[in-house]
């Protein structure tokens, strides 16, 4: 299993897919089968259950994914819970993939999904950014096996994810 982590706007999905092809991996986004789940958007579901049932139903998804090597996209804030940092770390290879808070917000300001990434603080983007980086920056670096630079081109970053982990399994 190879778990991508990292901030909203840091490019998990779109650099998992990509690798996921290139390599002939499944993709998982634990993002989208959280979707699946709940019947609704993240949005909706943690207007309507709070975020502390999301995080729970995050974790359950988290690990109920099979172990068959795959690929693994996940939320944001997936490394927040210590059993999900574990689990993580036990079952493959996590990966982080690191961008400036000032690209972070520059791509999700380009790209807003409100839906789909409801705020966390009610703050302008860049605030927001840099609040929650501020803590959560300790646990992605404490998770991940690699630290892989996010704004340097897609090609790029497959390639060099390839070289890293040779075998996705591992």
């Amino acid at each position: 299993m190879l778990y991508i982590i990292g901030p909203r706007g840091a490019g998990k999905t779109t650099i998992g897919k990509r690798l996921a092809e290139t390599a002939s991996y499944p993709f998982i986004d634990t993002d989208a089968l959280i979707l699946q789940r709940a019947g609704m958007t993240i949005a909706e579901f943690v207007k309507l259950n709070g975020w502390e049932q999301f995080r729970q139903l995050e974790t359950e998804v988290l690990t109920s994914l099979s172990q068959l090597p795959s690929v693994i996209s996940t939320g944001g804030g997936i490394i927040l819970a210590p059993e999900n940092r574990q689990f993580m770390r036990d079952t493959g290879t996590v990966i982080y993939l690191n961008a400036s808070v000032d690209v972070l917000a520059a791509r999700l300001s380009a790209a807003p999904e409100a839906d789909q990434r409801p705020s966390l603080t009610g703050k302008s983007i860049l605030d927001e950014i840099s609040e929650v980086m501020a803590t959560r920056e300790p646990l992605y670096l404490s998770t991940a096996h690699h630290i892989i630079d996010a704004q340097m081109p897609i090609e790029t970053i497959v390639r060099q994810l390839i070289q890293l982990t040779g075998d996705l399994s591992v």
